[in-house]
């Protein structure tokens, strides 16, 4: 009896390894990129902006106090909007956060699209805003109906409390929504 008690619980275990292997298969960045079409929402880690955090007495008005982009994120940020225009990809809308570093790589990314959303705030200083932030950014881009595209430009922070997933800079998280049902399609990068 032991035995098969044994039997069944490897059996088990390996059919959940299975399906965890097959749910990890990794979309071809390619065909990801095929997925951004009309109505979908890409959310892009801001580019290079060395360091972590904000150094202490930061002012969210005032750039010089903020951690901001490098020569290499201002290029990252240019590629990101390269990348879109290069696959004629319709923009509509660049909500970003009200720090630099994202409205910097959201402007040159994409020239004139960009609205402050301060849902999409940092907020490493405040853990305790967190989920309800997270909570009515998802509701936010429930609300969404566009007829382009959506890009968010925002923190690692947010990005991850949304999805799970720890962007790299100028990294791209394509979701897709039904309702406030969130479901990760993939990652892109210019």
């Amino acid at each position: 009896m032991a035995e098969a008690n044994t039997w069944h619980r490897l059996v088990r275990c390996l059919f959940v390894a299975w399906a965890v292997a097959l749910c990890a298969v990794p979309v071809n960045a390619k065909d990801l990129w095929s997925s951004v079409t009309p109505g979908a929402i890409v959310l892009f880690r801001h580019a290079l902006a060395p360091g972590g955090g904000d150094p202490a007495g930061f002012q969210l008005s005032d750039c010089p106090t903020q951690r901001n982009l490098s020569v290499d994120g201002r290029a990252q940020s240019l590629r990101i909007g390269e990348a879109f225009q290069r696959r004629g990809i319709e923009v509509t809308i660049v909500w970003s956060s009200q720090w630099c570093r994202t409205r910097e790589t959201a402007d040159l990314a994409f020239p004139g699209k960009r609205t402050d959303q301060p849902l999409f705030n940092s907020f490493f200083n405040a853990p305790e805003r967190g989920p309800a932030q997270t909570r009515a950014a998802l509701d936010l881009l429930a609300s969404w109906r566009g007829s382009g595209v959506l890009v968010v430009v925002s923190h690692q922070l947010n990005i991850t409390a949304l999805t799970g997933i720890v962007p790299n800079s100028a990294e791209g998280v394509v979701i897709a929504l039904r309702g406030r049902d969130l479901k990760v399609l993939g990652r892109i990068t210019p």
